[in-house]
């Protein structure tokens, strides 16, 4: 037998116990009840009987003789209408049985407690239910009969079977557990299989997830198509095994593209120096031009290095800003400055038209123009020869919006909301590390800025940058 564990042993022993132990409960009570109604109807119908009527009708014979009291005891048993439903005694003041309804001779010596309580009983009565000597269970009542001298002239006992009462009840009661026996087994049976439809797709993502741990990202969940909780816990497991497959395949992805990317300015690097140490002073000019190289080659790995690096503190959170308060513009007319030569060398017309004046703000300068230069970056990237890179900037409502746009190749729709994730790049033809986007947005946002992306797939892309500036500064250079 499979033992029970986990949330079905907490089921079972949190919940259905405690309902068996209500229901059981409330079977015993209803049982005790029933026991109890019966027992007191049948115990009301004798004490009916022996009642004050047994002193009226045998008041005409207490005062004579013993014969006559005997008349008296025949008359009232043959008179006696509820023979069929149980038995009366006349006893003499001896306490011996004179005559029975049932026209049986009674034991010389009858089992009496009744009788014996009777006597010494403030009201005449007593009650007693047990056996006879015969076995048979009953249940009876003595009423004595006063005589005029203060004592007793005898006794009618009425004597009710218990047998059949027992029996009925005995049959109530197997039913009452009967029924409660069926509502167990069917609070068993749909709890059962409550927990089973939890704990089976439980188990499942447990196994699913063991897989995923060990490296097969292809598993999934089986979902029910309950369209319940566990149904939509089952979808979202799945979501995430995807998204956590999407991201092992970018990652795979920007493994290869960073080895690719450092092995091109390696390669340049080392031949370079090869060449160099071959030549030695013998030609100044192929010297310095590889030298240049190399320092221009050295400089775009330091770039790419710093790009990893505060990749790596953004998914730590342990990117920190040194913010002060600079002039952003300042800042963008660097960063264009420092591509423009760049972008006429690969045939793209540059537009450049911004606000002149001051723009302070607060927030750290090197990081804006980090900002500045990645978007400017891609987009002569990703242009193409003859292409125009335009970048306007306007003030609204206290806020600075930078425009960076180009005519490039675009990107599709459904790209469009994952350019900014981690190792994605749209267009896997272009060198890149798939992190730059992420990194700018990352600081945008820590600048309490935004950064938007509207593009249509080959005509170009517009990456729009919303920055906090100081308002008042910003009515003062607008009205000069």
């Amino acid at each position: 037998m499979k033992k029970i564990s986990g949330i079905s042993k907490r089921w079972f022993f949190g919940t259905f116990c405690v309902i068996s132990g209500i229901i059981i409960a409330f079977a015993a009570i209803a049982v005790f009840l029933i026991f109890g109604y019966y027992y007191n109807y049948i115990e009301m119908t004798l004490d009916s009987r022996a009642s004050d009527l047994v002193n009226t009708y045998f008041s005409q014979y207490i005062s004579t003789n013993d014969e006559t009291f005997v008349v008296g005891a025949i008359n009232f048993v043959e008179d006696f209408s509820d023979k069929d439903i149980m038995e009366v005694w006349v006893i003499d003041k001896n306490g011996k049985p004179i005559v029975s309804s049932s026209g049986f001779d009674i034991d010389s010596e009858p089992v009496m407690p009744d009788y014996e309580l009777a006597k010494s009983s403030e009201t005449n009565k007593a009650k007693w239910t047990g056996k006879l000597s015969t076995g048979e269970k009953v249940m009876a009542i003595t009423a004595m009969i006063p005589s005029v001298q203060g004592e007793y002239a005898g006794a009618v006992r009425y004597i009710c079977s218990l047998e059949d009462v027992d029996n009925m009840l005995l049959f109530i009661s197997l039913f009452i557990f009967l029924i409660a026996g069926i509502v167990l087994l069917l609070v068993f049976a749909s709890g059962r299989f409550f927990i089973r439809s939890i704990v089976r797709p439980v188990l499942q993502v447990n196994a699913t997830a063991e897989k995923i741990a060990k490296g097969d990202l292809t598993a999934r969940v089986n979902t029910g198509g309950m369209h319940d909780e566990i149904d939509q816990l089952c979808i979202t497991f799945n979501n995430m095994a995807d998204e956590l497959s999407q991201t092992e395949s970018l990652k795979n992805d920007f493994i290869s593209t960073i080895s690719h990317e450092l092995r091109t300015p390696l390669t340049a690097i080392k031949g370079w120096g090869e060449t160099i140490a071959q030549l030695g002073d013998s030609d100044p000019e192929t010297t310095q031009k590889g030298m240049s190289v190399i320092i221009s080659e050295s400089q775009r790995l330091s770039d790419m290095v710093e790009e990893l690096l505060d990749f790596s503190r953004m998914q730590n959170g342990k990117m920190q800003l040194n913010k002060s308060r600079i002039d952003v513009l300042a800042e963008l007319d660097d960063a264009v400055f420092t591509l423009k030569d760049r972008a006429m060398r690969e045939g793209l017309e540059l537009i450049y038209n911004v606000p002149h004046f001051p723009l302070p703000m607060y927030g750290d300068a090197a990081r804006i123009r980090q900002v500045f230069v990645n978007l400017l970056d891609n987009a002569i990237k990703y242009n193409e020869h003859g292409g125009k890179v335009i970048v306007l900037a306007e003030i609204k409502d206290d806020k600075l919006v930078i425009f960076f746009t180009d005519t490039g190749c675009g990107i599709s729709s459904e790209n469009i909301p994952r350019v900014t994730a981690k190792f994605f790049r749209a267009n896997m033809s272009v060198h890149g590390t798939g992190i730059g986007l992420a990194v700018a947005d990352e600081i945008i946002k820590m600048h309490d800025g935004e950064m938007t992306i509207n593009s249509v797939l080959g005509e170009g892309t517009t990456v729009t940058v919303t920055l906090p500036v100081e308002a008042s500064e910003v009515n003062e250079s607008a009205s000069e």
